[in-house]
């Protein structure tokens, strides 16, 4: 009979020592791995932190992620294509940044281009000044062409020329901020008349290159003697000037009255952020400067500045008096629409100082009615436009420079 009981018995005494043997082994092998392991961890991290400097490197020295980065954010999810490989994104302008001024001639407006050259180099923008000074009246093709490049002009830019004011939306185009300056009618119509004959300090010739082709006795035409007399260059509807500015190009914006008037007004609510007086001068630049801070901070301190000051003394007018009371009364009759308009945008601007909080000193007008006191006026009805006369306004007009 076999003996079954130490089979066993013998079986249970090998199979711990088989297991233990095992598991030495094993816990051998586990002992070793947490080494291994922990030694490719710090060189995977030490790989990713040197890529990840070199990465930062190479970003900072070529304005931006390798061309590899960009490709596996996009593979990633994390941004769309167009943002990666599309233009840069355009940067923050200012509000406005579309500027025009339609300067009226003989209204400082020389002086205000001399500060915005300054300005333009010291807060970087675009100042673009058109050469243009004796087509204030465009075609309708004219308005869209000239429309189309104002609006090509890069951001943030400043436009001015003398011209009337143009409707933008009419054609469908992105209407700018418009800004102007006037003065007292019967000064800027002094201001141009003797400019044109004997013009500025800048050279005692300038005027000769101005109009060569005029002849002595109408360079030395005394005024009174136009006034009264109504010369053309006295008289309706040349001396109709400012409200065209304003008014538009509309053939009507050009004949005296009072759908001009009203039409002028309503542009300049409508679409001038500021219409000023050369009379106060310094707080139409205050405003400026409040209202368009990066286009005009700091235009007051260079306007009082010494160097400003010998290039603005340059801009005055020679030989300018005043005529006879008579004339001027005569004068002041034909322009009444201009000082109704004046008259509006004056009180406008004091407006606009209140509410910004700029005090007011309130001034008398230069010319006021109370000096007509029922005088018998000579003067004529305004004329009615027409070819011939569009003509002849234009030789006119060829004179005209700003100022």
């Amino acid at each position: 009979m076999k003996n079954f009981s130490s089979s066993p018995l013998h079986s249970n005494n090998q199979t711990p020592n088989h297991i233990r043997e095992r598991n030495n082994k094993k816990y051998s092998l586990l002992s070793a791995i947490p080494l291994r392991l922990s030694l490719r961890g710090y060189g995977f991290c030490m790989a990713t932190l040197f890529l990840f400097c070199f990465g930062s490197l190479f970003y900072q020295l070529n304005g931006g992620p390798p061309k590899i980065l960009l490709d596996i954010r996009q593979y990633l999810g994390e941004s769309t294509f167009l943002d990666d490989h599309g233009p840069p994104a355009p940067r923050v302008l200012p509000f406005p940044s579309q500027v025009v001024y339609n300067r009226v001639g003989k209204c400082g407006s020389r002086t205000v281009v001399i500060l915005l050259r300054i300005l333009a180099e010291k807060h970087q923008f675009n100042l673009v000044s058109s050469d243009i000074h004796n087509k204030t009246r465009l075609t309708k093709h004219e308005q869209v062409d000239l429309m189309k490049n104002i609006s090509n002009i890069p951001q943030p830019f400043l436009y001015t020329r003398h011209v009337h004011f143009l409707n933008f939306t009419r054609f469908r185009i992105e209407q700018p901020v418009y800004i102007n300056i006037i003065r007292d009618p019967i000064n800027r119509f002094l201001s141009n008349y003797f400019f044109r004959r004997f013009g500025d300090w800048r050279g005692e010739q300038n005027h000769l290159i101005r109009t060569p082709g005029m002849k002595d006795d109408e360079r030395y035409l005394d005024i009174n003697v136009c006034i009264l007399e109504n010369y053309p260059e006295c008289s309706n509807p040349r001396v109709f000037y400012i409200i065209p500015y304003f008014c538009g190009q509309h053939p009507q914006c050009r004949e005296p009255g009072v759908w001009a008037l009203e039409r002028a007004k309503q542009n300049v609510l409508e679409n001038y952020l500021l219409v000023g007086i050369l009379e106060e001068l310094e707080d139409v630049l205050l405003l400026l400067e409040r209202l368009l801070p990066h286009y005009f901070t700091g235009v007051l301190n260079i306007y009082k500045s010494p160097d400003y000051r010998k290039m603005g003394n340059m801009t005055g007018t020679v030989r300018k008096h005043t005529p006879s009371l008579e004339a001027l009364q005569v004068l002041y009759h034909r322009m009444r629409y201009e000082y109704e308009f004046y008259n509006f945008i004056r009180d406008q601007f004091h407006l606009m100082k209140k509410k910004i909080g700029l005090k007011s000193v309130s001034r008398p007008p230069a010319y006021s009615p109370d000096f007509l006191r029922e005088l018998a006026l000579r003067t004529p009805e305004p004329l009615d436009e027409d070819e011939e006369l569009d003509t002849e306004l234009e030789d006119a007009n060829s004179w005209l420079v700003h100022a």
